[in-house]
């Protein structure tokens, strides 16, 4: 379903089990950042109606997941921690067009953001299949859901605003970049991304 050219080894589980702390940590601030996103596609494309009701669903359930990370974290005994460079989303936000216009630049946004959650469902599902906690294989598996239809979510907003053969030819193309940017970064066991 989410056509990623790339696919997470499962190794990275047993990385990422270890270092949960983190893991936990870095996923509370996944979920600040995407209710943050949220809000600035709010403003910046104010006139755009369905974007706005849609983005602000989407900004209400990140900004829900982000405190139900924070109470996990705490659960657990854990301190929230610092936040760290995400190296991952700071290399996509880099493949949209600066020079192009508005129209251009708002569906390369939004296929960024499709990334983003299609990326953060296939690393769930790993956790939620993969990972010993069943806490939190349960836990995971709730965010795996939601994510998807975000990634769905953006992907149609793009189709509202942008002939479908356009939107599924810059998609293609970013495929391939988020690709070969996975390849290029070392994976890291306590990063989300």
């Amino acid at each position: 379903m989410l056509g990623l050219k790339l696919a997470t080894d499962p190794a990275w589980v047993n990385i990422a089990e270890k270092t949960i702390e983190d893991i936990l940590t870095d996923h509370a601030y996944c979920e600040q950042k995407a209710a943050s996103n949220g809000i600035s596609i709010i403003i910046k494309y104010p006139d755009k109606q369905r974007l706005v009701d849609e983005v602000t669903s989407i900004v209400a359930e990140e900004w829900g997941h982000f405190r139900k990370v924070l109470k996990e974290l705490e659960k657990r005994g854990y301190k929230f921690g610092h936040k760290r460079k995400d190296e991952y989303v700071n290399e996509l936000l880099k493949w949209i067009r600066k020079s192009g216009n508005n129209k251009e630049q708002m569906l390369d946004r939004l296929l960024v953001c499709a990334m983003i959650e299609a990326r953060s469902c296939e690393r769930f599902r790993l956790l939620s299949i993969h990972i010993e906690d069943d806490e939190l294989k349960k836990f995971y598996h709730e965010f795996m859901v939601s994510e998807a239809g975000h990634y769905i979510t953006f992907i149609e907003l793009a189709k509202e605003y942008e002939k479908e053969e356009i939107v599924m030819s810059r998609w293609e193309q970013m495929l391939e970049y988020e690709a070969e940017l996975i390849y290029s970064l070392s994976p890291r066991g306590d990063r989300v991304h």
